[in-house]
């Protein structure tokens, strides 16, 4: 059969796969998906720039208004893994779509929270929301795209990832310029609502139906034991500002432990033949998933932190105002963008080596980057960094979109949603772990030294050396893969494995 013409201008369908049959919405139904993704990953950083705003309107302590930030964080990444074994075992669309309203109404509430107490609680349920939604984003993109197309629409998902956490201070920072008053901070809230309706009315149209997988029975056990060990190991994490590890450094032992026992019930689960909440299998026997979890997890704990350390860099070390502060490392997103575009047609050929020539230019970029906010005069630091940052940038690019590609290319489409929720978690734990100690490491250095400079180049240091750990990681893989295998194996046949299933249920 020959296939049609892509709509929306879109790369065209390949020839059916063993048969899959290429829907002709696909590319457009990809957008709505990016656009609710990027709505939902901005707001873990657009929040940071407004925090001063917040605090002073509503007459919070610093611990309160650190929830604003810290709270969205933690429900955010306790949902993913639920979300995504739901979304499996349910349907995708309708939980994307359900979410992605409640995202909605939560926005609006936040923007409307008369008081710091119901503004947490907003951000709480917003957070909920945009984990359940998170992981149906890379489900569907590999329920509607196989072989090279799949790489492209990782390339996309890959560019939206990268340029949401990298552009949220500079959109916040332009939100509060164009806001006039001390009601402005509302906006950063306010502004989800016209356009996640307008992605839902679409996504209602064009998102694709999923089958019933007849799996729809959740591991109750794995959700209570997987959300307490998340909960125990971030719950530190986002009160670092106010000593919580300090105080709370039991939680992280107790933590791990509780994942072990996760761990463990798992595998039991499996040697049953009954359905496990994440199945273990994904990391041992699916090629590339537990190494490019391993590098996605370490890579945010850099990439995260070091966008709070450079708002704190430029607007107290250098007395820039918000908009002005995010754009001095607009570089970095745009060069993030652009190359994260190409990795995704590039990843099909490359592979792994794209991982590893990003991180190379990523710590090259940062490190020089560092260096160069050391010793050059403050009035010409912005213009100096910039084409470092940029070049940081581009290799930021080609490490998001091709490690999502490589660590979600070979899973069944029938475990697609919890597998990207488990990568996503792995980097919601990394980012949660930098956002907390890179900015804690400058103030330590800060407050014996009063050196700005010095503390962004010891955060900046620490940040490059869990890139670094990334970097070792992926170079071992490539030379694992060059030793070991010849090209590539084409995508398993994802959707024949389902049909199997279905008939055997």
């Amino acid at each position: 059969m020959t296939a049609s013409t892509s709509a929306a201008g879109g790369p065209g369908p390949e020839a059916p796969q063993d048969g899959y049959e290429p829907d002709p919405q696909r590319w457009r139904a990809l957008w709505v998906t990016l656009v609710a993704g990027f709505m939902s990953l901005l707001d873990v950083t657009i929040v940071a720039v407004a925090l001063p705003t917040v605090q002073r309107e509503l007459h919070a302590t610093p611990a309160q208004v650190q929830w604003v930030v810290s709270g969205y964080a933690l429900s955010f990444a306790l949902a993913l893994v639920t979300a995504g074994r739901l979304g499996d075992a349910l349907d995708r669309r309708r939980i994307f779509l359900l979410a992605l309203s409640g995202f909605v109404v939560f926005s609006a509430a936040c923007g409307a929270a008369p008081d710091i107490t119901l503004l947490v609680a907003a951000r709480l349920a917003q957070g909920l929301a945009a984990g359940f939604m998170a992981p149906q984003n890379s489900a569907l993109i590999q329920q509607m795209f196989r072989g090279a197309e799949r790489g492209r629409a990782f390339g996309f998902f890959g560019a939206t990832v990268g340029i949401s956490s990298a552009a949220g201070p500079i959109t916040g920072g332009a939100i509060l310029a164009l806001a006039s008053g001390a009601q402005g901070w509302r906006w950063i809230f306010y502004v989800n609502v016209p356009i996640g309706i307008l992605a839902v009315l679409l996504g209602r149209r064009l998102l694709p139906r999923t089958r019933r997988s007849g799996r729809g029975r959740v591991d109750l056990p794995g959700v209570l034991l997987l959300g307490l060990g998340v909960l125990a190991l971030m719950y530190p994490l986002v009160l670092a500002d106010s000593g919580g590890i300090g105080r709370l450094w039991w939680l992280f032992p107790a933590g791990a432990a509780v994942l072990a026992v996760f761990t463990w019930w798992q595998r039991r689960l499996v040697a049953r033949g009954a359905q496990p909440l994440l199945d273990p299998r994904l990391f041992t026997t699916v090629r590339g998933y537990a190494v490019g979890a391993g590098i996605g997890t370490l890579y945010f704990v850099g990439f995260s932190g070091v966008w709070l350390v450079f708002a704190l860099f430029y607007q107290r070390g250098l007395d820039f105002s918000p908009l002005r502060s995010g754009l001095a490392v607009t570089p970095f997103a745009l060069g993030s963008a652009s190359a994260a575009v190409v990795s995704g047609r590039l990843v099909d050929r490359y592979g792994r080596l794209l991982t590893v020539c990003g991180l190379a230019g990523v710590v090259t970029g940062l490190g020089g980057t560092a260096l160069l906010l050391r010793f050059v005069p403050p009035h010409l630091a912005w213009w100096v960094a910039a084409p470092v940052l940029f070049l940081g940038g581009v290799g930021s690019g080609f490490v998001v979109s091709p490690n999502i590609t490589m660590t979600l290319r070979d899973v069944p489409v029938r475990m697609a949603g919890a597998a990207g929720g488990a990568l996503q978690t792995g980097q919601r734990l990394g980012a949660a772990l930098g956002t907390a100690a890179l900015p804690g490491l400058f103030y330590l250095v800060l407050g014996r030294s009063g050196d700005y400079r010095g503390a962004l180049v010891t955060a900046l240091g620490a940040a490059l050396a869990g890139m670094a750990a990334s970097l070792a990681l992926a170079t071992f893989d490539w030379r694992r893969d060059r030793r070991t295998t010849g090209p590539r194996r084409k995508c398993p046949d994802e959707v024949a494995d389902d049909s199997v299933h279905a008939r055997r249920t």
